[in-house]
């Protein structure tokens, strides 16, 4: 008998969980144990073991994403960290790009470095941008650095130095001597973590690494050790943040990879969703208990990137946070969580997150301790959430504690009425989700209109109707387990791995192939030797980028490469498919300029699991409702009686018209007055708008 697939994926506020065993699907939702996050994520697998009726014998496979790592470098709460680089370099990581992201900001804030400058040593070596020798490392040196990082009691160190990327020989002779003196000690090496060129964003990763290495080591070594003694002997798979799954040896040794997991697996979701249903043009919308995630899909596929940055010190705004090259699925993140606190600015505006009451204590209406009032209070108080079903019946909420709080800090100091508060404290995150995915489309050059919205998540289908109208979105989908969608994600991702080279290479007469087809014939060894732990037999699709540019530009463009070229790479071509791309980014090129790579990536990923077409609908039935609630309604500002719906009573074909509630164990789907919902053959809420149904 085929063993069952577990999903765990921690988020700042809930542990969601997902097992799919012989075509059936349970999930749970359990609050997160920040302190002890494995405590919860054991709590939640009871649950779920116990729902499908299920022992520890019948998993054949854990896939985990988790919040820690991004958490720890958000928080500052990481491994003490130290940095050796070449001499002379040692504040390459605090100059940055020297640039000023807020340009009009006198008392603009910089992210400050992981590793503090007394934690930051130079020693004398040097390998020049073609590789060559130029300084021997100089060993005693390196181990000088023992007794200093003894004293500082230093858990980590990252070792990044100058064209590491080439020859990463210096790197690695630094590691041994201070692996011999401190065998404790955890090192990160920036031409393994990142080999690539640009020191900052190299030194950065290599950095990020570091510090979050002993925290995740040690999580993950309690975790797998307290599975084993409860009797699971089945792999323990990690989520990364391009999409992929992958090894415990490899999660321990780049858990930089791990930082937008679970986000990733909500990605991975909505794209097989769109495939499963034929939507071209997706913008994937999850909103959980702490952040909110924007994605584009386009032809069932997100987009892709080598650059990330996490702790952003201004929520939209690029090279304020700090650097990571790490593959991850590009999308955007903000603090619009349902635990996103509201507050009363001082020019007497309502203002949502980044702050998040998370699990402990949690929102007001958990009566766990919160007094500060959040868009969970706020959907309480407006009718949305059945105090009674919220999280599986697993939470019992307390609307007087809801109410109270959103009295006290927003209703009061604007004197408002009470519910216009808490319908003011919705329109604002709302309208700070609309604004984030509008600049991100403008961003990559796409249009929102015409795209299908796929909400899933704790909170995403509550928002959902109202944040394509103010999208002009006339379609939404919510999938069924919408409330544990990133777990879901994960049984659906391949074991995948990414691996980066930087080669500067000119696409002009000096171009030899052999060097290249031997660079691309070892980067898919060394992938395919980490995708081989996790797929034994399974076939592999390969995907290889190059990043170009034009001959002394300062930035490049991800081009993909198509087979035949990686086999036999031919420059005239290469220079075809780069200044096609340029065009349809700059809408023109550049005659007479010489083209040349620096990066190239290649991507190696076992089969995945395949999307089977949506059947046709069936016809329209009318839907019977399970009871009625006093929904707050926008228009009229006052409650009104509206029919509530049990998702599961609802079978393909149902109509439910506006507004509404559809409910279900782990989240809500709030169906505005403009929209009608409809259940398709695959049992997913459509809502469409009227006007264009």
């Amino acid at each position: 008998m085929t063993r069952a697939r577990l999903a765990v994926d921690i988020g700042g506020t809930f542990t969601d969980l997902a097992l799919w065993t012989q075509g059936k699907r349970f999930s749970a939702k359990v609050l997160t144990t920040s302190s002890a996050p494995e405590q919860g994520v054991l709590t939640g697998i009871d649950a779920i073991l116990a729902r499908a009726g299920m022992a520890a014998d019948a998993i054949g496979l854990i896939i985990h994403g988790t919040t820690l790592a991004t958490n720890a470098i958000i928080e500052r709460k990481g491994a003490r960290t130290a940095l050796i680089v070449t001499e002379g370099h040692r504040d390459s990581i605090e100059m940055a790009y020297e640039h000023r992201f807020e340009q009009y900001d006198i008392f603009m804030d910089k992210p400050p470095p992981l590793v503090p400058r007394e934690w930051r040593f130079g020693v004398t070596e040097r390998i020049d941008a073609r590789g060559r020798l130029v300084d021997p490392l100089d060993e005693r040196a390196v181990a000088a650095l023992v007794p200093v990082l003894q004293r500082e009691r230093i858990e980590s160190v990252a070792i990044g130095f100058l064209h590491a990327y080439l020859d990463p020989g210096h790197e690695r002779r630094a590691r041994d001597i201070l692996a011999a003196a401190l065998p404790e000690l955890a090192i990160t090496l920036s031409g393994e973590v990142c080999p690539e060129m640009r020191e900052y964003d190299r030194w950065s990763t290599a950095c990020a690494n570091a510090y979050v290495q002993p925290i995740m080591a040690g999580y993950l070594g309690r975790l797998d050790g307290l599975l084993r003694a409860r009797g699971f002997d089945c792999p323990l798979f990690m989520m990364t943040s391009g999409g992929g799954l992958t090894t415990l040896e490899i999660a321990r040794r780049y858990p930089v990879r791990l930082v937008e997991s679970g986000p990733a697996g909500g990605a991975i979701l909505a794209a097989h969703l769109a495939r499963e249903c034929g939507f071209e043009r997706v913008l994937s919308f999850d909103m959980g208990g702490t952040t909110a995630k924007i994605c584009l899909i386009d032809d069932g596929e997100p987009f892709h990137s080598r650059s990330f940055e996490v702790a952003r010190q201004y929520r939209f705004l690029k090279g304020s946070g700090l650097p990571l090259r790490i593959p991850v699925i590009e999308m955007v993140e903000i603090g619009a969580g349902g635990g996103s606190i509201a507050t009363v600015d001082g020019l007497g505006r309502i203002t949502v997150g980044p702050e998040s009451a998370g699990s402990e204590p949690g929102p007001a209406c958990y009566g766990r301790g919160g007094t500060a009032p959040t868009v969970t209070d706020a959907d309480l108080a407006l009718g949305r959430i059945d105090p009674q079903r919220f999280a599986g019946g697993s939470i019992a909420l307390h609307p007087e504690r809801a109410q109270a709080a959103i009295a006290a800090r927003i209703a009061g100091p604007l004197e408002l009425d009470r519910d216009q508060a808490a319908y003011g404290i919705c329109e604002v995150v709302e309208e700070n989700m609309a604004n984030a995915a509008r600049v991100h489309a403008v961003e990559r050059g796409q249009e929102l209109t015409g795209r299908t919205l796929i909400a899933f998540g704790g909170a995403a289908p509550l928002h959902a109707a109202r944040l394509a109208e103010k999208l002009g979105i006339a379609r939404v989908l919510v999938p069924t387990g919408a409330g544990v969608g990133s777990a879901v994600g994960f049984l659906l991702a391949p074991v995948a791995f990414e691996i980066v080279r930087s080669r500067f290479i000119r696409l002009d007469a000096s171009f030899e192939s052999a060097p290249l087809v031997a660079l691309l014939q070892a980067l898919r060894a060394e992938a395919e030797a980490v995708v081989r732990q996790g797929a034994p037999a399974a076939a592999l699709t390969e995907t290889v980028t190059a990043d170009m540019r034009y001959r002394g530009q300062g930035h490049e463009l991800t081009v993909a490469i198509p087979r035949a070229l990686v086999d036999a790479p031919d420059p005239a071509r290469l220079t075809e498919l780069f200044e096609a791309q340029y065009e349809t980014t700059f809408g023109r090129t550049i005659p007479g300029l010489e083209v040349e790579t620096i990066n190239w990536t290649l991507r190696l990923a076992a089969a995945g699991t395949a999307a089977a077409r949506c059947p046709a609908a069936p016809a329209d039935r009318d839907a019977v409702p399970v009871g009625r609630t006093a929904l707050f309604d926008p228009a009229e500002l006052r409650f009104r009686e509206v029919p509530v719906y049990w998702r599961f009573d609802l079978v393909p074909g149902s109509v439910v018209p506006g507004p509404a509630v559809i409910a279900e164990d782990e989240t809500s789907t709030l169906v505005t007055a403009g929209f009608v919902a409809r259940i398709n053959p695959l049992g997913y809420i459509v809502l469409t708008r009227k006007d264009a149904a």
